[in-house]
């Protein structure tokens, strides 16, 4: 097996305990593999400014994936690499549709979500829990109304993220999301979907990654949790999957760490690549 040189890791769920921090055990685990060289890229469906600071500032993380693969950015120099995103005319189609339910939705725009009162400052009644407000309110910017804004900044829009308080309706919406050209729908956790362009995948987005550094899908390493990292632990060498992850992406993956919660993170990486046992 080829030298792993980059580590390509999901927050919430996987890096990130159920505090939303990174652990001290996973802090040391990644100062390790930079000093070996090796990059450690924050791989999420936030968008960049939805990476904590204390992620960015780990050493070894100079680039991130982000909106579930639509934007690799180069963090040390802000500025984008790469983008894969949905054009603002779908979008708008897209957000009329699910407007006509009780849906909270945001799509995300030129690194940030956009809102509007209706839903921001009513994130009780879509079931979302407090930890997920709480990142919600610092990464949102509130507009009067987002579909109208959307169409007259006609900008490409990175993701769509739609919230459900009600599982059945979850389900009916992405069944008759099935509809739609032009889209790949994944979920990050129980209450969401995430409508993305075809090509904006985790998987694609480390072999994109992977291809501008100059380095082999055989040098990769992925963690995840959820739906929307099955594509990059099919697509990483070791693609690792925590215990509290989803039981698709255990079955599909190299191997199985321990919880986001028992820095499971941190046991894979002394497992595979600094030797502990």
């Amino acid at each position: 097996m080829e030298e792993i040189k980059l580590i390509s890791l999901d927050l919430d769920g996987t890096l990130l305990n159920s505090k939303k921090t990174i652990s001290e055990r996973n802090v040391e685990a990644l100062q390790a593999c930079a000093e070996k060289g090796i990059e450690i890229v924050p791989t999420t469906g936030r968008t960049v400014d939805g990476i904590p600071e204390s992620i960015k500032q780990l050493p070894g993380v100079h680039y991130a994936i982000t909106t579930n693969g639509a934007v690799i950015a180069d963090l040390a120099n802000n500025k984008i690499l790469d983008r894969r995103m949905l054009d603002w005319r779908k979008a708008a189609e897209l957000l009329a549709f699910v407007d006509s339910y009780p849906v909270m939705y945001d799509p995300y725009i030129n690194g940030r979500g956009i809102s509007e009162s209706k839903f921001f400052d009513h994130m009780n009644q879509f079931g979302i829990p407090e930890e997920i407000q709480k990142l919600v309110f610092v990464t949102r910017d509130v507009v009067p109304n987002i579909i109208e804004y959307v169409k007259e900044k006609q900008s490409p829009v990175e993701k769509i993220n739609l919230f459900f308080k009600e599982p059945d309706l979850r389900s009916q919406i992405r069944d008759q999301l099935k509809e739609f050209t032009g889209i790949l729908v994944t979920s990050s956790m129980p209450f969401n979907l995430e409508i993305n362009h075809p090509d904006a995948t985790k998987g694609n987005g480390i072999l994109r990654l992977a291809s501008i550094l100059g380095l082999k899908k055989a040098q990769t390493m992925a963690f995840g949790d959820g739906e929307n990292d099955l594509s990059m632990i099919q697509e990483a060498e070791i693609g690792v999957a925590m215990e509290n992850g989803i039981q698709s992406l255990k079955e599909a993956a190299d191997y199985v760490t321990l919880s986001n919660d028992e820095d499971g993170v941190a046991a894979a990486i002394e497992h595979f690549i600094l030797g502990q046992r």
